[in-house]
């Protein structure tokens, strides 16, 4: 096994002397990096590219390293300074790689010209895996906590997944050779998507009988059919992604405990449905096992000296594994085994019973086969520790140009250095020249092919590198697709060619740049087309007049105009006379100022070049300089043109002709027409005639060539005929005589065919016979089984049968005892229940009793206190009368001292009709609102009569007799009382109508003067047609009765007088009657209306505080009456 230390070199050999893998147990070289202190420097990630022949890898200090296998080279292609996560090889372009670095970021960079091309940012978490479409458009990265969908192309975020934080993301990937996209998640689930319309096509449930694996490892073969998953366990799970079922489980040895990553290995015969399989488990051994025959082939790797991860060829020819001591390992799948390149097994198979199958069938071990084992040294290195990259300050705050760059800055380091840094220099132009990067518009371009003008670009400037010559032609023909006019431009490839040889492997920067410097540096060249720009070349001639006389003056007398001195230099870009140090020098200083600097640059060179040209006399001396190179200090000229382009005058200066820069539009390229487009359109149509003329030409040669051939052919095919028939006739007599020998051979070989067969049928026959009495056996024998086995079914169904009977038998009769138990036992409960009911009667009646001579009781002391508040209210009630008889003697006299006043003076008759007037109208309105009242109440009172009459009917069919309450006696006292103060207080407002000259046809009943607005009264009694009806002599027009009780038509009832605002009194019961009822006499079940004693005393009380209140407001309202009076007869007496 050869090692290799590439240390600190950049490029150089993998291996030296030939490797010999079937020696070294399939290692081809090992590859280690050493630092000039003996420390190693430990390689991280791997991967290959789409041809299998060469790949990547990238270790701790941020070196990614390029090495093909086929050509035995590698080579340092980037330096990011910090350790990288995760790898991918596989883009669109293939010279580009994908690098997702340890702060979280991910980096595109071109491995030919060593430069960044894009940089992605979004991921919060370190990326652990890159997954590339298998167009290579496309990207998707994984963290712990998201996954972002790329595009290649733009490089821009084009989706992305976020999930919660209890769930994160196991791995996201690509199915090859389809847009179906797989997510797995740390909870084992997983999700197939499809990638344009992220629409979840199916999941894959993971069984839920056998043991959690927890998916950390995915692997799918190049035919997007098979899905092998593994975790935290020795079992492997293979899915059928186009049935969705789990196909297979898998079991490893023991010694696997955990899988940490999963890789088939391809073959070239079978199809895509890869059928070797590499599981590497927890001791760092990498064992590659059959999916189909579940055998183990080969291992790689050891306990001492572990792998960390792997990444196998895609045309499974190579594996590179990344050892636990830092080192790479290049193994030869050829020479680990014989077994993968072995062709696939016959479609025919024979099934036969084996013992590695579980009762379902899925669940299969693997059998330990010929395993070759590589020898180790027993020496292990120890891992180091990662330490994080040194942190990068960041620019200035002022960017004027894009990626954070500032132009003054740049041009005051390439004042100090002369150059930029040749590894960011191409970084730099993209950034100073503000390039779109139009990939759509570039594409166009290039679509439409090579351009007709520059169809024989190889026979005009032959190349030397094939791949050189077709990216020149690539990159003039979209050049001249772009504008007519560079297809007509001889000098066109003189300018582009130090471009397409700098940026080779990048055709669109490379078409970008050349396109910006013909827009900005090449600015009025094609004015004066065909000829040679003369007002640009003027504008050189003008400085170097100014500056160096002498020297122009030689030019003049030698008769050198400046198409000879200053033409060869812009048409080429220098490129005829530097060499490719000092061009990208110049260049360095020409992107950074502005466009007149380029003409500087020229008159720079003519003036540093000053003693040789004046040592020239002669034209074809001059033109030989101008063409070849020349020893000068590229410094001391560049010097030279800051000086000219600081020294020039305003008047003479370039800058007053040209325009500053101005980048390429994004999106679509700006349109290029500062040429006179008649020449080129005449140039055009001429070259397209030439050229039809020349097609004419070639095919009429071609057809006379074709001609000759003809001719010449047919000549020598009659001379071949003539010798063809002699040596046919010749032949003929040969195969005659030849066919009779072989006809006689053949007849004695006949003869001896029919023996054979003769004895092969015989024995075909005896064949047979034996064949059908052994058939006969078996069928005997396999009968006799059969009969035999029926028989014991038979016997065992019956002693089932009888078993059954017997239980049967059994169950009835311990259902049988259950029932007999639940019956005696509800019975218990039934004589308990009709206890406890015949208990509850008992204490039930003696209750009722005991209530019932209580409130007999009560009713006894009732009445006695309702006798003696009938008299007092008699002796209040005359005492009233008597104070309002002596108010009417009072209204008597008023009223004729009124009249004597009308009489007085017409001016209080006119203010007395006004009064009366107002008086009227507010009567009338009373008397609407009274008969509305009345109407209401008539209503309400109909109605609840109509309800009680109903339910007291309904009452007086189910009781024999009633019982007279309490509160029908209490309302006989109060109504003898109340009468009087009514009729009173109707016979004053009657007088006060007179009084007023304003009677009334009708008088409605007076309402209660003790009520207020608020109070809610009780409902009348019903009376018979001739009983009339007097509502409360103290209630306001605000009072509303309530439903009458049902009485007998000889009774007049009375509301109460003396009810206060508060109290709600309630219905009187029914009297059809007057016989007495005995509440003794009422059982709990007859009587509907039971007498309740807290009720009554309760009423009692009420009506006591309500006739007290009346009384006195009674008493006050006779009181402002005669105030009233008084007043009154006094005013009178004073008008008099």
């Amino acid at each position: 096994m050869q090692t290799t230390d590439i240390g600190s070199k950049e490029d150089g050999k993998v291996w030296h002397r030939k490797p010999n893998p079937s020696v070294s147990n399939g290692i081809i070289a090992s590859v280690r990096s050493n630092t000039h202190q003996n420390k190693t420097v430990r390689f991280l990630h791997v991967a290959f590219d789409t041809t299998g022949e060469s790949f990547l890898a990238g270790d701790h200090h941020g070196n990614i390293y390029v090495f093909d296998i086929i050509r035995n080279r590698f080579r340092l292609v980037q330096k990011t300074g910090q350790a990288c996560t995760a790898l991918a090889f596989s883009l669109r372009r293939t010279t580009e790689f994908l690098v997702a670095l340890a702060d979280y970021s991910i980096k595109c960079f071109d491995k030919d010209t060593k430069q960044l091309v894009s940089w992605m940012r979004g991921h919060e978490g370190a990326v652990s895996s890159i997954s590339i479409h298998s167009s290579g458009r496309y990207a998707i990265t994984t963290s712990s906590d998201t996954a972002q969908l790329w595009d290649l192309d733009t490089f821009q975020r084009k989706r992305k997944l976020n999930i919660r934080q209890s769930v994160g993301i196991q791995r996201v990937f690509f199915l090859p050779l389809s847009n179906t996209i797989i997510s797995c998640f740390n909870d084992g689930s997983i999700f197939a998507w499809e990638s344009d319309t992220l629409f979840c096509k199916y999941q894959l449930s993971a069984p839920q009988d056998g043991p959690k694996i927890h998916y950390k490892a995915f692997a799918v073969t190049r035919d997007g059919k098979t899905l092998a998953a593994g975790g935290r366990a020795n079992l492997l799970h293979l899915w059928c992604l186009e049935s969705r079922q789990l196909m297979r489980v898998v079991q490893m040895p023991p010694r696997v405990r955990t899988v940490r990553q999963l890789e088939f290995v391809p073959d070239s015969f079978d199809g895509g449905s890869s059928q070797v399989l590499g599981v590497l488990s927890q001791d760092g051994i990498m064992r590659f096992i059959n999916i189909q025959s579940f055998k183990q082939l080969f291992e790689i790797g050891s306990i001492d000296n572990a792998i960390t991860t792997l990444a196998i060829c895609p045309k499974g020819r190579h594996i590179v594994a990344v050892m636990d001591s830092g080192a790479l390992n290049i193994y030869s799948v050829q020479a680990l085994t014989q077994e993968v390149n072995k062709p696939p097994q016959p479609l025919v198979k024979v099934v036969s019973q084996g013992s590695t199958s579980d009762s379902s069938g899925m669940l299969v071990k693997v059998r330990s086969g010929t395993v070759q084992r590589p020898r180790t040294s027993g020496r292990r290195v120890p891992a180091k520790v990662l330490r994080p990259a040194a942190g990068i300050t960041g620019d200035e705050k002022e960017n004027d140009l894009p990626g954070g760059l500032n132009k003054k800055r740049l041009l005051g380091l390439l004042k100090a250095f002369g150059e930029y840094p040749a590894k960011y220099r191409m970084f730099l132009w993209r950034s100073l020249l503000q390039l779109p990067e139009n990939h759509a518009a570039f594409s166009s371009l290039v679509e439409k092919g090579v351009h007709p003008a520059f169809l024989t670009l190889q026979e005009r400037y032959p190349i030397k590198s094939q791949k050189l010559q077709r990216g020149l032609q690539r990159l003039l023909s979209a050049l001249a697709h772009w504008s007519a006019i560079f297809g007509e431009t001889d000098y066109l490839p003189l300018v582009a060619f130090p471009f397409a040889k700098l940026f080779q492997n990048n055709p669109l920067i490379c078409f970008e740049v050349v396109a910006t410097v013909i827009v900005n540096w090449c600015q009025h060249w094609f004015e004066y087309f065909p000829n040679p720009p003369l007002n640009v070349l003027s504008l050189v001639e003008n400085v170097l007049a100014h500056h160096d006389k002498e020297l122009l003056q030689h030019l003049v007398d030698c008769r050198i105009t400046s198409q000879l001195y200053v033409w060869p230099l812009l048409e080429t870009l220098f490129s005829e006379v530097l060499t490719r140090d000092e061009w990208l020098r110049l260049f360095d200083n020409v992107f950074s100022n502005p466009p007149a600097f380029l003409l500087f640059a020229a008159a720079a060179y003519v003036t540093c070049c000053r003693a040789q040209l004046l040592a020239l006399t002669f034209r074809d001396d001059f033109e030989y300089f101008f063409h070849h190179r020349n020893n000068f200090d590229i410094d001391g000229m560049i010097k030279e043109a800051y000086r000219l382009m600081e020294a020039t005058p305003a008047e003479v200066h370039p800058r007053s002709a040209l325009s500053d820069l101005e980048p390429l539009l994004r999106g679509q390229y700006p349109v290029f027409n500062k040429y006179p487009t008649f020449i080129v359109e005449y140039q055009s149509q001429e070259r397209e005639r030439i050229r039809q003329q020349e097609a004419q030409y070639l095919q009429e040669r071609q057809a006379l060539a074709l001609l000759r051939a003809e001719a010449v052919r047919q000549q020598a095919e009659e001379e071949a005929w003539c010798a063809q028939q002699e040596l046919l006739q010749q032949a003929e007599t040969q195969r005659r005589l030849l066919l009779q020998q072989e006809e006689a051979k053949l007849a004695q070989q006949r003869s001896k065919l029919a023996a054979m067969k003769r004895e092969l049928k015989l024995k075909e026959l005896q064949l047979v016979d034996a064949t059908r009495r052994r058939f006969l056996q078996h069928q005997q024998g396999q009968c006799r089984v059969q009969l035999q086995r029926l028989d014991d079914e038979i016997h065992r169904k019956m002693a089932l049968r009888d078993q059954e009977t017997a239980a049967a038998v059994q169950d009835i009769e311990v259902r049988q005892m259950e029932l007999d138990a639940k019956r005696r036992l509800f019975e218990q409960q039934l004589a308990k229940e009709q206890v406890r009911v015949n208990q509850e009667v008992e204490v039930e009646l003696g209750a009722h009793r005991h209530r019932a001579e209580l409130e007999e009781t009560a009713f006894r002391d009732m009445l006695h206190t309702v006798t003696d508040l009938a008299q007092d209210t008699k002796r209040v009630l005359e005492e009233s009368l008597a104070e309002a008889s002596l108010h009417e003697v009072d209204h008597d006299w008023q009223m004729e001292v009124l009249k004597r006043l009308e009489r007085a003076g017409a001016d209080q008759e006119r203010q007395q009709q006004l009064l009366a007037q107002m008086t009227r109208e507010t009567r009338a309105k009373e008397e609407e609102l009274v008969k509305l009242m009345m109407d209401m109440e008539a209503r309400k009172w109909e109605e609840v009569v109509s309800q009680q009459t109903q339910m007291e009917e309904a009452k007086r069919k189910k009781k024999e007799q009633s019982a007279v309450p309490l509160e029908a006696l209490r309302e006989d006292h109060i109504f003898q009382g109340g009468l009087h103060a009514e009729q009173q207080e109707y016979l004053r407002s009657h007088r006060q109508g007179e009084m007023h000259s304003e009677p009334r046809e009708e008088s409605p009943p007076s309402p209660c003067p003790t009520r207020d607005p608020g109070c809610r009264p009780r409902s009348a009694p019903t009376q018979s047609s001739d009983t009339p009806v007097s509502p409360c002599p103290t209630r306001d027009p605000g009072w509303r009765p309530r439903s009458p009780p049902t009485q007998p038509s000889d009774t007049p009832v009375s509301p109460c007088p003396t009810r206060d605002p508060g109290c709600r009194p309630r219905s009187a019961p029914t009297q059809p009657n007057d016989t007495p009822v005995c509440l003794n006499n009422q059982s709990p079940s007859e009587s509907s209306t039971p007498f309740s004693l807290d009720r009554g005393r309760a009423a009692l009380d009420c009506g006591e505080r309500e006739l007290m209140k009346e009384v006195m407001e009674l008493r006050q309202k006779l009181a402002r009456a005669k105030a009233g009076n008084s007043s009154t007869y006094s005013s009178s007496t004073i008008s008099q």
